[in-house]
């Protein structure tokens, strides 16, 4: 059971009779009893009167999976099994970072007939939204009172990372493709296949003439490389404490992941092998033996539900990973912070191990540095300014040391803002491909 407003604005009605009455000779406190018995009854039966919500049964409707920040049209088919009308209110129990409406719904359901309510959803957070129940609230004819109950209706929607940074994967995909045939690669490096022979034209570097073909064809006759197929890609993201650090408008997480998505994107239609381990001290996320186009999905499923955990990152573990995932890897790139070399010793320590064997580069999301014309023009008034430009600056002298550090290890270390670190890790794959060293 449940009041209204109604109830309170007849009780205050009431001081009409009991100044009326009380005029008369009669006792206002036994006109006030009345009053109060009388607005008590009217509320019972109210109440008992209002259609029983028990009867209302629910299903969902909509999709079960979105990117996050995207509208999500779901909605509730209400189903009337009960012999009366239902009028009243619903809500449904959306967590509030799933961006249900706030108010009410509004219910109206004839006997034995169904009505779908609209729930419009857009949600704010990743990982599984979940309601279990609805609660209804079945009116009564006069308004003051009514019936409440809750009734299950189970629904889930899985929020997965927004990818914003494939915006950046058509140019890169067209460089890929400049690479891979449109414009062979010319100069042979480490790593590179046999493509096919054509003429020599002026200004093609005279080291890839092949002298027999030459004189087999009476012409000049050029090689041509493309870059090999078939290589492992690994990628690791750091779900420790550090990856919790905001970092723009969001947290380093969530920057890895974009970086991460639109790699495995791009080294998919290389022809490459691409695994993926989300770690900290646990195995949060693993995605391999996955190719084609199943690999976002299954790649965009696994991260959804991940959180950054605030605990220091055991490396010997998670580098552990690395060799579990494939024997042979190529390309070994470990999304993580770059912070003070003293807290990076661990990570640091471990690293010379896996650059040994395969090609490693180190990507942290960082805030931007600060605008040099600040400087130049004296911009800081504020005693915020001078210490948040300090506090930018002494992160970006420990981000160099640890990246020097990285470099000593046989690694290649870079940083850049959130938005920037995906397309500047791509342009270093494709870089890594052009030279023949993956």
């Amino acid at each position: 059971m449940y009041v209204t407003g109604r109830l309170p604005a007849l009780v205050a009605l009431g001081v009409v009779p009991v100044v009326l009455l009380g005029s008369a000779g009669i006792a206002p406190w036994a006109v006030a009893g009345v009053w109060l018995v009388l607005c008590a009854l009217a509320t019972g039966v109210d109440a008992a009167t209002a259609p029983d919500p028990r009867g209302l049964s629910f299903t969902r409707t909509g999709p079960t999976r979105t990117r996050l920040g995207e509208r999500v049209d779901t909605s509730l088919v209400a189903h009337n099994g009960g012999p009366r009308r239902v009028r009243g209110h619903l809500r449904d129990a959306w967590q509030p970072t799933a961006g249900a409406p706030e108010g009410r719904a509004a219910l109206d359901v004839p006997a034995g007939e169904r009505r779908a309510i609209p729930m419009p959803l857009r949600p704010r957070r990743r990982g599984e939204l979940r309601s279990d129940f609805v609660v209804v609230r079945s009116g009564g004819p006069l308004g003051m009172a009514g019936r409440q109950a809750r009734l299950e209706a189970p629904g889930a929607v899985r929020v997965l990372p927004p990818f914003a940074s494939r915006r950046h994967l058509p140019s890169r995909l067209a460089r890929l493709r400049e690479l891979d045939g449109n414009t062979s690669v010319q100069v042979r490096g480490q790593g590179t296949e046999f493509d096919s022979l054509r003429e020599y034209v002026r200004g093609d570097d005279v080291r890839s003439i092949d002298w027999r073909a030459t004189a087999r064809a009476g012409t000049t006759m050029l090689r041509t490389w493309r870059p090999e197929r078939d290589r492992h890609v690994v990628i690791i993201v750091d779900t420790g404490r550090t990856a919790a650090a905001r970092v723009g408008d969001g947290v380093r997480l969530d920057a890895a992941m974009e970086a991460a998505l639109l790699l495995a994107a791009l080294a998919s239609r290389a022809g490459d092998h691409v695994h993926l381990a989300m770690f900290d001290r646990v195995l949060r996320a693993r995605v391999t033996g996955i190719d084609g186009p199943a690999l976002l999905p299954a790649m965009v499923d696994a991260m959804a539900p991940v959180e950054a955990q605030l605990i220091d990152t055991d490396w010997d573990a998670a580098f552990a990973q690395v060799r579990a995932l494939t024997s042979r890897p190529s390309l070994v790139v470990l999304l993580t912070a770059q912070d003070s070399p003293e807290s990076s010793r661990g990570f640091l320590g471990s690293l010379g191990a896996v650059a040994r064997r395969a090609h490693v580069l180190v990507g942290t999301a960082t805030d931007a540095a600060p605008d040099p014309s600040d400087e130049a023009t004296g911009g800081r008034r504020t005693a915020d300014d001078v210490y948040r430009a300090a506090a930018v600056q002494r992160s970006a002298r420990d981000a160099a040391r640890v990246a020097a550090a990285v470099a000593r290890a046989g690694g290649d270390a870079l940083s850049a803002s959130p938005d920037d670190l995906p397309p500047q890790i791509a342009d270093r794959y494709l870089a890594l491909k052009a030279a023949g060293r993956l």
